[in-house]
C-alpha cells in the first residue's frame, strides 16, 4: 500500500453524523473490481448523482472548491455499518487519503489503516471547529503530520492525536498485512529450517 507520512491538502467538511459504509459505497457496487474505470463514481453514488448520472450540485464533493479535496473532516461515527472494505477503496479512488473524525466504526477504521487511508481521531469540539473554519473559507487546506502525530488547521492551530504504534509503523512504511509479515521473513525461514530438523515427519 502507499505509505503515509504527511499530507497538506484541501479539506472537505462533512457535517452528517453516522455516515455508514452503505452510503459511502452502495451495496450494488460491491461486485465491481477496483480496476473498473468508473470505480471513483461509486463513492456516495446515491447522494452524489441523479438517476440520469448527472451530478447533484448541492452535494459537497460536487462543489468546485472541494472537488479535489483529499482530507475529510467528519462528524461522529464515520464509517459505521457493514464491514465492507470497498468503502475505503472508493475513498482512495477519489484521492481521499485521510478522514478526521471524533469517532469511527471500528472495522472501517482498521480497513483504512490496512489500505493506506489514515483515520484520525480528534475530539468533537476540534472537528466542529475545523469544519466551521473550512465552511467559512471553502478550499482551505489542512495538514497532517503522522510522524509528529499532529493536525494543523487552516488558521495554524495544532491538534495532537493518538495512534497505535503498530498502525503508525505500517502507515509510515506502507506495510499491508503481508508486507508486515515479510519483515520477519529471515526469522520465519530460520524457524522452518529448525522445525525440519526437529520434526522431519511434518515435511
Amino acid at each position: 500500500m502507499e505509505a503515509f507520512t504527511s499530507l497538506t491538502a484541501i479539506a472537505i467538511p462533512f457535517d452528517q453524523v453516522d455516515v455508514d459504509t452503505d452510503q459511502i459505497i452502495p451495496a450494488r457496487f460491491l461486485r465491481k473490481h477496483r480496476s473498473d474505470p468508473d470505480y471513483a463514481s461509486f463513492l456516495f453514488n446515491n447522494a452524489r448523482y441523479n438517476d440520469d448520472g448527472s451530478e447533484k450540485e448541492d452535494f459537497i464533493l460536487n462543489q468546485e472548491k472541494y472537488r479535489h479535496g483529499q482530507i475529510i473532516i467528519a462528524d461522529e461515527n464515520w464509517g459505521c455499518g457493514s464491514s465492507r472494505e470497498a468503502a475505503v477503496y472508493a475513498l482512495l479512488a477519489n484521492g481521499i487519503r485521510a478522514v478526521i473524525a471524533p469517532s469511527f466504526g471500528d472495522i472501517h477504521y482498521n480497513n483504512g489503516m490496512k489500505n493506506g487511508m489514515l483515520p484520525v481521531r480528534l475530539p468533537i469540539i476540534d472537528c466542529n471547529t475545523l469544519r466551521k473554519q473550512i465552511h467559512e473559507v471553502p478550499g482551505s487546506r489542512v495538514a497532517i503530520n503522522l510522524l509528529d502525530q499532529v493536525v494543523v488547521g487552516p488558521e495554524g492551530t495544532n491538534y495532537s492525536f493518538d495512534i497505535d504504534p503498530l498502525h503508525k509503523h505500517c502507515m509510515v512504511n506502507g506495510l499491508d498485512d503481508i508486507s508486515l509479515t515479510l519483515e520477519h521473513e529471515e526469522a520465519l525461514g530460520a524457524y522452518e529450517k529448525k522445525r525440519q530438523i526437529e520434526a522431519p515427519w511434518l515435511y
